[in-house]
């Protein structure tokens, strides 16, 4: 049965909502989305019922945590939709912020990145050898996301779980985890939770964001949630509607070798070199691109040699230019 929703856009109205209901005995839990909801997302709604008696769902594209490249532009919207979702499943709360950041420079400065950087005299490109020939590269600290490229400056603060951030998703979108750690450290301010819950899906962000709440001392429980699968296999992700039919069966690869990689393993295979092999070649053979195949530490995410403890299977690949990941805990 549906039930009435509020709907809250206004951070210090969300805040004022939170600190009240809490002290009235009430304990909140929060789901963090981008929105474009499915069943994965319920299943973290559920799985929130089971540690608190409120639910706020947070829906919010968060634009900092999108490279310029990136598919912040296209990803997919609808909040009617997502309204009679979370009707249906019992939600007290939506979150609908227009905006978490600041849009103006405290400085009053106006100008593009661009233009601080040739007054400057600072160089957002450095070159170096590499084999011979010359490869350019650009400087960390130039890397930029969506936000700053729409030049709100007002914002700059940022988040970095240092270590945990540098593997698997980190090597090729190096702004990502900024912008999430950022986003949910805001958000956690704003709303005020007692509990979040979070997709395992996700497992780098799942750990990043306990390493920044065991750091910083955020008093909220943190629980991750098991990945929620179609009935052919494929994780469920927003971003699974730009597949075609058959970009879809190509990309039932990625599951299905997962599926055996945790199968030879539990007969006892150890060496990682083989199972990463061996996965890469079906994907590849699939049609997929890869963009990485790790098998790491579940708690460290540090890459291992053999397996000789609980670790986690990574992938992230692309089917039709759709980047998928997916994972599997062996």
């Amino acid at each position: 049965m549906a039930t009435e929703v509020e709907i809250i856009t206004c951070k210090n109205q969300i805040r004022s909502w939170s600190r009240t209901m809490r002290s009235n005995g009430h304990k909140i839990a929060l789901v963090p989305t981008m929105g474009y909801l499915h069943q994965g997302h319920i299943s973290l709604v559920e799985e929130a019922k089971k540690h608190a008696n409120l639910i706020v769902v947070s829906i919010y594209i968060n634009p900092s945590q999108f490279a310029p490249n990136e598919d912040l532009t296209r990803y997919p919207s609808d909040f009617n939709s997502d309204l009679l979702k979370l009707k249906q499943v019992g939600v007290n709360v939506i979150f609908h912020p227009e905006n978490l950041y600041e849009t103006n420079s405290e400085s009053g400065q106006t100008g593009s990145s661009e233009n601080v950087e040739r007054e400057s005299g600072f160089e957002p490109k450095i070159e170096i050898e590499s084999g011979g020939s010359s490869v350019t590269v650009e400087r960390e600290s130039e890397l930029s996301s969506c936000l700053e490229e729409r030049g709100q400056l007002g914002h700059q603060t940022w988040i970095r779980v240092e270590k945990l951030e540098k593997g698997l998703c980190g090597k090729s979108r190096p702004i990502f985890f900024r912008g999430v750690a950022t986003v949910v450290a805001k958000l956690f301010n704003v709303v005020e939770p007692d509990v979040a819950v979070f997709g395992k899906k996700d497992y780098q962000q799942w750990r990043i964001i306990c390493r920044m709440v065991q750091d910083l001392d955020f008093s909220v429980e943190v629980i991750g949630s098991e990945i929620v699968r179609d009935a052919d296999g494929l994780a469920m992700s927003s971003r699974n509607v730009y597949l075609s039919a058959y970009g879809r069966q190509k990309a039932l690869s990625i599951n299905r070798c997962l599926s055996k990689a945790k199968s030879s393993i539990q007969s006892g295979e150890i060496s990682c070199k083989q199972l990463r092999d061996s996965v890469m070649q079906e994907i590849c053979e699939a049609g997929g691109r890869i963009d990485y195949a790790e098998i790491v530490d579940r708690e460290s995410l540090v890459e291992v040699e053999e397996i000789r403890g609980p670790v986690v299977f990574c992938i992230a690949a692309w089917f039709e230019n759709v980047r998928l990941i997916d994972n599997m805990e062996m």
